[in-house]
């Protein structure tokens, strides 16, 4: 049976027509529903929404008994409504009760209708509701009626975002839209943030969904493709597809998806049925998005993120928006929300405005990461989905600690949260009573606490938290964030306002660390198998030394006069660290010959990260003036776990018996050498960690500035010499996995606070 003379963009006028009418939303749904039965010659159209708490509650009616509107509910996955909202895929059936997943419920009087078309009203690949039509006779809907019905669902859905029908909802669940959602990532940074999301990239809020030319909006919709299609070219023609943040592979991939012929045919189609050219394009992918996000396989949701980023550029393209963020007029309290960034983006924005960082991507020992640390910013990564379940200006909360994140929290959720942050606040007032403290336990061992940095942001920490210096600078930050290779005089100019800012205390620079995971935006990529084990670190420095001699003149010349130390990253063997220290050798005899000011005193050291130095500590502790761990790397590689992999990251503790038997190796070899030993990685500025370090005998650790207060309140309730015991005699013993739960048993029968 056809739909009614004017098919769907009749209908999508007169539905215009009622949108605009100055009435309720009741009465505006109800009108609604009278309008598609008449248009789909339906005897009966019904509007289910799902509520806040997951049930989906019949909401309007035309045909079925009005008493059972805001009665009739089921949840997802319950019945043939259910069902649809389950999946998030029409259905279409001639005998609806001969279906296995049919429920009666009596309230409706629905038994006398047989036939039955429903679909999903979906948002951003969100099911909001369910939109369905049935009639009595034993019928077959086409596909044309299946089109109307899903192009109609669209723009029911935008009514359900607008929060028209928030009213009619339960008080205690409003719509899913709305609703208040608790998400489970992974602790970036440390801190808690409470403000409003203020995405990225914010996405494109099509308004203007029903076309006044059909012919005009194909036309727009194919010189948009068109557009695209050219740009994508161009990008890779040009072959500087790194300067713009996106690899080949994936511009190949956009490629590929920018002349895939179903996804441009079903916006067409979508055109044709009535909507505008980017109405078509947000329906088509949140129907790819609703069913993508569904998939198990991490291939095929990989896939929707391309997906996205296509029509996300097509919909800039139609409304003659540009990808770019504005930086300027960021609210008070912003929480920035985004698929993910790199570090430059993050310090474009207002800093004294953010209040946290919530990502999609990215993980703790990402760039960003370290980043968000420096700058003192919450932070959670690999948050699943949120960049589409954010609303510009939302209410939300991020735990950096706890690695959580509160969308639209419940007034109690945020008064919970609230008082948290005051807790922190008040705690952290007490660790700055400490700042002037002597870091000393209790039975009398030093410990030097430094920081780590790689920012001129991050040298004001040192006055606030009584540093004894900066442990580990990572000069890397410096060309992660610029857009081209910084020259020479600027690394120089970096150097000079790092020793002004450190005001005399001992700094240590780390050279280059780049490759592996952290690609150069001007350099290009090198495609490897496993990257943290290839072309990285020094050996990019040794097989590149004008790139290693150009930062060691400059860090040479920034310290004229000046205590310098010097440590080279991702050592495997002494040979390589020879190598360093011969190119050092070299600046310095040609800047004495040039008249140049040399340091007063230059100490060379190495990273501990690579296992193969564990078997050579005896050499590199008699060729070096210091070792350094970096945990971070170190235990990855001798666990072989990309720390980047969340299936893989978290199964090997860093209290467990094989890494502190590396650890206590390290520190006896270097004392024994009279070499310094310390800790630069992220373990450093964990209490409980930082306890069996100095324990091990570690009495220089280097860690961010948030860590600081807690590991220092630790230290001075220690008594480092019965951990010691505790430690060594566990470690003699035969098996066992960590020793976790007997240090946090120790720290609490002790009052140690960890």
């Amino acid at each position: 049976m056809p739909t009614a003379p004017g098919g769907p963009r009749l209908l999508l006028r007169r539905l215009r027509e009622i949108m605009a009418e100055p009435v309720g939303a009741q009465d505006r749904l109800d009108k609604i529903v009278i309008l598609i039965a008449a248009n789909m010659v339906a005897e009966v159209c019904s509007v289910y929404v799902m509520r806040g708490d997951g049930v989906l509650e019949l909401f309007a009616t035309e045909g079925l008994n009005r008493e059972a509107v805001h009665l009739t509910t089921m949840r997802a996955g319950e019945g043939l409504v259910g069902q649809i909202a389950a999946t998030a895929e029409p259905l279409a059936l001639s005998d609806a009760q001969n279906h296995p997943a049919y429920s009666y419920k009596p309230e409706t009087g629905e038994e006398i209708y047989h036939a039955f078309l429903g679909v999903p009203l979906l948002r951003a690949g969100n099911t909001l509701g369910v939109l369905v039509v049935q009639n009595r006779t034993y019928r077959v809907y086409t596909e044309e009626e299946l089109e109307a019905l899903q192009t109609t669902a669209m723009v029911l859905a935008e009514m359900l975002a607008s929060g028209e029908l928030q009213a009619l909802a339960p008080l205690e669940t409003g719509i899913a839209l709305r609703r208040p959602l608790h998400q489970k990532g992974l602790a970036l940074a440390d801190g808690v943030g409470l403000g409003h999301v203020v995405l990225h990239e914010p996405r494109v809020v099509v308004k203007n969904l029903i076309a006044e030319n059909v012919e005009t909006e194909l036309q727009r919709l194919e010189e948009a493709i068109a557009e695209v299609r050219t740009t994508i070219d161009e990008l890779i023609e040009r072959g500087d597809v790194a300067h713009h943040g996106e690899h080949r592979e994936v511009l190949e991939t956009f490629r590929m998806f920018a002349h895939d012929q179903g996804w441009l045919r079903r916006m067409r189609e979508a055109v044709t049925s009535g909507l505008t050219a980017e109405a078509a394009v947000e329906r088509v992918q949140s129907d790819n998005r609703a069913r993508m996000m569904r998939q198990t396989d991490p291939y095929l949701r990989e896939r929707l993120h391309d997906l996205d980023d296509l029509a996300n550029r097509l919909l800039h393209r139609l409304v003659g928006r540009e990808l770019v963020m504005e930086r300027s007029g960021l609210p008070e309290n912003a929480i920035l929300v985004a698929r993910s960034m790199g570090p430059a983006a993050l310090l474009d924005y207002d800093r004294s405005r953010l209040r946290g960082l919530v990502l999609e991507e990215g993980g703790p020992t990402s760039h960003i990461a370290i980043v968000a640390r420096a700058l003192g910013i919450p932070a959670v990564g690999e948050v699943e989905n949120v960049t589409s379940l954010a609303e510009q200006g939302d209410a939300i909360i991020v735990d950096g600690a706890a690695g959580e994140v509160q969308l639209r929290p419940s007034p109690e959720v945020e008064a919970a949260y609230a008082e948290k942050a005051r807790l922190r606040a008040r705690r952290q007032e007490q660790y700055l009573k400490l700042r002037d403290v002597p870091s000393v336990t209790k039975d009398g061992v030093e410990v030097t606490l430094q920081l780590n940095a790689g920012l001129l942001v991050d040298l004001p920490h040192l006055t606030e938290t009584g540093a004894a210096g900066i442990g580990l600078f990572r000069t890397e930050i410096q060309f992660m964030i610029a857009e081209r290779m910084p020259s020479a005089g600027e690394q120089q100019g970096l150097y000079n306002a790092v020793f002004a800012e450190a005001s005399g205390l001992p700094v240590t620079f780390r050279t280059l660390d780049i490759g592996g995971d952290k690609i150069l935006p001007y350099m290009q990529s090198v495609e490897e198998e496993n990257p943290a084990l290839g072309w990285r670190a020094i050996r990019i420095g040794l097989d590149r030394p004008g790139l290693l001699r150009a930062q060691i003149r400059a860090l040479l010349k920034a310290a004229g006069g000046r205590p310098l130390k010097i440590m080279f990253p991702m050592v495997a063997t002494c040979d390589e660290f020879v190598r360093a220290r011969s190119l050092v050798e070299r600046e310095k005899t040609h800047l004495s010959h040039h008249g140049y000011e040399l340091p007063s005193d230059l100490k060379l050291g190495v990273m501990l990260e690579v296992p193969s130095l564990l078997f050579q500590l005896k050499e590199i502790c008699a060729l070096a003036d210091f070792i350094s761990v970096g945990s971070n790397d170190l235990m990855q590689f001798m666990f072989a776990i990309d720390r980047e992999n969340r299936r893989v990251a978290d199964r090997f503790d860093p209290l467990s018996v094989p890494m502190l038997r590396a650890l206590r190796m390290v520190a006896e070899q270097a004392q024994a050498a009279g070499c310094l030993a310390t800790v630069c990685g992220e373990i450093g500025g964990r209490p409980l960690e930082a306890m069996a370090l100095i324990a091990l005998g570690f009495h220089s650790l280097s860690m961010s500035p948030a860590s600081l207060g807690p590991v220092k309140a630790m230290l001075l309730e220690l008594e480092a010499k019965r951990v010691g015991d505790l430690i060594r005699q566990e470690l003699e013993r035969d098996g066992g996995d960590t020793l976790r739960p007997k240090l946090l048993r120790f720290a609490e029968t002790h009052g140690i606070p960890v």
